[in-house]
């Protein structure tokens, strides 16, 4: 099937803001005003690479894992979209795919409960098959200085951002393992890479996702399976609306590529790392981030 690219028109879009530095309000028209250019699913080409295959998105109602789930589906996976707490967000993501042909079901489960996120699995399993493709994106933030962080919330953020990946491979890897086959993307984020002030827990939890990637990369290699990883840099989802429009526009100022990234961008690299392009690729960081920490 041939891919057919959608074209942008400069008379599409508005005049971007000012807070944007005039170096970059005219590079990509509209994606600097906006923040967040057309949704994958209204313009991406359909390459179905990944038909047949089963994926787990958790995380996947909102923000980066929604898109993940939306460009996975695009390319023929069928998907298990875990949630903890939107449901309707995540019901609405599945009529839409189903909608358009692509099998996809919601699941409910914390990611931090492994006897809750293993059932999920298995819901999705006995639908569409084992699971070949997974992707844990699953995670939680907050900003504390350290000194005022409570051991309770230290031990929440590890739960969920890193037992919660140790918990969807514990239930994934066996069928990968019988296979010699399988592909695992962890979601990880510049600050596990160079840190941030403030955010120490996250950035210790994504710190330890790099590290869980390439040592499990080096384990699973030999049985077929890649382990690879995401580190996005600051993405316009509503997990960074909490910092301000005066700090995002800073941010963007900050990007060498002039713009705060969007969850479509974070979905296409995880495409890429999961499709059969990527086969020689493992145990790897894919830093998508705009030039941000160049």
């Amino acid at each position: 099937m041939e891919c057919k690219k959608c074209t942008y028109n400069i008379a599409d879009f508005e005049t971007p803001p000012s807070c944007f530095p005039p170096q970059h309000q005219n590079r990509q028209p509209g994606l600097e005003y906006m923040m967040e250019p057309r949704p994958v699913s209204e313009c991406a080409p359909v390459c179905r690479k990944l038909e047949g295959r089963t994926a787990l998105i958790t995380g996947g109602d909102s923000g980066i894992g929604r898109a993940v789930a939306r460009r996975l589906a695009e390319e023929g996976c069928a998907g298990g979209i875990d949630y903890l707490q939107a449901r309707e967000q995540a019901q609405a993501l599945v009529s839409e795919l189903t909608a358009r042909g692509c099998p996809a079901m919601a699941v409910q489960a914390d990611v931090a409960d492994q006897t809750a996120i293993t059932a999920a699995i298995r819901q999705v399993e006995e639908a569409f098959g084992p699971v070949s493709l997974l992707v844990n994106n699953a995670g939680i933030a907050g900003q504390h200085q350290f000194q005022d962080m409570t051991s309770s919330f230290w031990h929440r953020i590890f739960a969920v951002n890193v037992d919660g990946a140790y918990h969807t491979i514990q239930a994934v890897l066996p069928h990968m393992l019988h296979e010699k086959a399988g592909c695992i993307v962890n979601i990880s984020s510049i600050w596990g890479q160079r840190g941030a002030s403030c955010e120490t827990a996250y950035s210790a939890t994504k710190a330890a996702l790099i590290g869980l990637t390439r040592s499990l990369a080096m384990e699973l290699a030999p049985s077929g399976i890649r382990v690879n990883c995401v580190a996005p840099g600051v993405i316009h989802t509503d997990m960074v609306e909490v910092l301000g429009q005066e700090t995002l526009c800073a941010l963007a100022e900050e990007t060498p590529v002039g713009r705060l990234g969007t969850p479509e961008d974070i979905a296409a690299a995880v495409a890429f790392l999961a499709g059969d392009g990527a086969s020689f690729i493992t145990g790897q960081v894919l830093t998508a981030d705009g030039g941000f920490i160049l």
